[in-house]
């Protein structure tokens, strides 16, 4: 994956705070203020404000985004089940974030499986790569998934045993 080749604004590169092998891939000052980041290892949000704390979260935290081409709006969901919208703006850079960010996102699954549960609804069993390239699983289903449901919590063990086993994983 190219390099993000914009500089950001040195102050915000600064409350980046990269940690070591990390590096932008992109970013974009958002429509309404503020900065979206993405660096190998996570996406960023930052406020316009030096003084409001930036929110990281790794990538595979992020659980999905949507962009609403129209209104340019990126809606970001993330694994425990909160959302957030920011507004792009309509330009190159913009483009380019939209498209890293999906494929960072796609690139911290590593393989994933619908599960139909016991009773009615599903749930998602991923096996997901995290910042320090580790592989783990990760659930994820609506509220109205009990995981302490037996049946259910059997159904989501035999998928996420599947899930590991096709990675090569042990159980």
């Amino acid at each position: 994956m190219p390099r993000f080749s914009h500089r950001l604004p040195a102050d915000v590169t600064t409350r980046l705070d990269l940690p070591h092998g990390d590096s932008v891939l992109a970013g974009v000052h958002l429509d309404g203020g503020g900065w979206a980041v993405a660096t190998l290892r996570a996406f960023h949000l930052l406020a316009e404000d030096a003084a409001t704390p930036e929110a990281a979260t790794p990538w595979c935290d992020v659980d999905r985004g949507s962009l609403d081409p129209t209104s340019r709006t990126l809606t970001v969901w993330w694994v425990s089940g909160t959302r957030r919208a920011v507004t792009l703006p309509d330009d190159a850079d913009a483009r380019r974030f939209a498209r890293t960010f999906r494929d960072r996102v796609q690139q911290s699954v590593v393989h994933a499986v619908t599960v139909a549960l016991p009773g009615g609804g599903q749930a998602q069993v991923a096996l997901r790569r995290g910042p320090d390239g580790l592989l783990f699983t990760q659930t994820l289903g609506t509220a109205a998934v009990d995981p302490r449901d037996p049946e259910v919590a059997a159904a989501l063990a035999k998928a996420e045993a599947a899930v590991r086993d096709a990675a090569g994983l042990p159980a």
